[in-house]
């Protein structure tokens, strides 16, 4: 029988994933380059599920509700759409690993930015996988909300960037002319990833204390609740 904290973390799960594949259907604004697909606010409350549930379950939680958006879509999953669930995925994996383990998060970017230099179009316009050394500087700067948040929507680009310049043919001039609309979108999406952290942890915090014993062991950072000291966190 399951004990009372893996009870509590499956339910957490569930509303949690739930709660993304919500937001999952509420468009932001269009991706760039690309017409009818859009930026969801998904992308604002996706990232954060490798916080409260960890690095590995966050990402599994984000992943299953991309799946189920597909399913009850009638969507079929192909390789392209797969490829297409890892930013987000692997954002996760970021929030949740930066500042606990640094290695692992440095592996991302890392990765991303070596495989979109080994295409010959990359390798034009390296200049743009700088934006991927972004997230490497916010792992190893001091904890604070907004660098965690805008490391991990720069993870997210890191891994669509490098899948993007291999699955569809691209131009350097594409890359180039994207650069204005990616530092506006990622800043936004940083902003957006903070106050989601913070709105979440703060509703948490604040919750009845019926309702807050049903939340895991350590879910909740005190750091990121609504305070007075809370400036001193972002």
């Amino acid at each position: 029988m399951p004990d009372a904290q893996t009870k509590k973390k499956a339910a957490f799960f569930a509303i949690f994933t739930l709660m993304v594949l919500l937001l999952g259907n509420i468009n932001f604004s269009q991706l760039a380059g690309a017409k009818n697909q859009f930026f969801t606010l998904f992308q604002f409350f996706g990232p954060i599920a490798g916080s409260f549930l960890g690095p590995a379950i966050g990402a599994v939680s984000v992943m299953t509700a991309q799946l189920s958006s597909l399913m009850l879509t009638g969507k079929q999953l192909d390789l392209i759409t797969a490829l297409r669930f890892l930013p987000l995925i692997l954002a996760a994996a970021y929030f949740g690993l930066a500042h606990k383990n640094r290695v692992y998060a440095a592996l991302i970017p890392i990765a991303c930015i070596g495989l979109f230099l080994m295409n010959p179009v990359g390798r034009e316009v390296w200049f743009y996988a700088l934006f991927w050394t972004i997230p490497l500087i916010c792992a190893v700067l001091p904890e604070r909300i907004l660098l965690k948040s805008l490391g991990a929507t720069f993870a997210a680009h890191a891994v669509g960037g490098a899948i993007w310049i291999w699955a569809f043919p691209t131009t350097p001039d594409l890359w180039i002319n994207l650069i204005p609309a990616v530092i506006k979108e990622r800043l936004l999406f940083a902003l957006g990833i903070a106050a989601s952290y913070i709105a979440i942890n703060t509703l948490i915090a604040r919750m009845p204390l019926k309702l807050s014993s049903m939340i895991p062991k350590g879910a909740v950072d005190r750091k990121a609740v609504i305070s007075k000291s809370i400036l001193s966190s972002i």
